[in-house]
């Protein structure tokens, strides 16, 4: 497993390292162990964690409420809680955007 994926009771965790500002929502790579996300929204009043949120909701076809901010709410590295699919089901669906 690339990333830092771990099943979890009733979904898996994901930890990500966010750039926010940046001039396209993308999946950028991986740095050790942590999925890249760039994100055009600001990091200011909680923004970048509401749009990441989304991103990740869109990407996993999974509801926002399905995902939570476990950690790093004012940093850049963050850890998520994905409710629904496996850490290897996540794993996959993220991945094939960087193939």
């Amino acid at each position: 497993m690339i990333l830092s994926l771990r099943d979890a009771p009733g979904g898996c965790t994901l930890r990500v390292r966010v750039h926010p500002g940046a001039k396209h929502n993308a999946i950028t790579g991986t740095h050790d162990g942590a999925l890249k996300i760039s994100l055009t929204t600001p990091p200011t009043d909680g923004r970048a964690n509401a749009a990441l949120i989304a991103f990740l909701s869109e990407r996993l076809h999974v509801p926002r409420a399905h995902i939570e901010l476990l950690t790093g709410a004012s940093s850049r590295s963050k850890t998520l809680r994905i409710l629904g699919p496996t850490a290897a089901e996540v794993e996959t669906a993220l991945l094939t955007d960087l193939a």
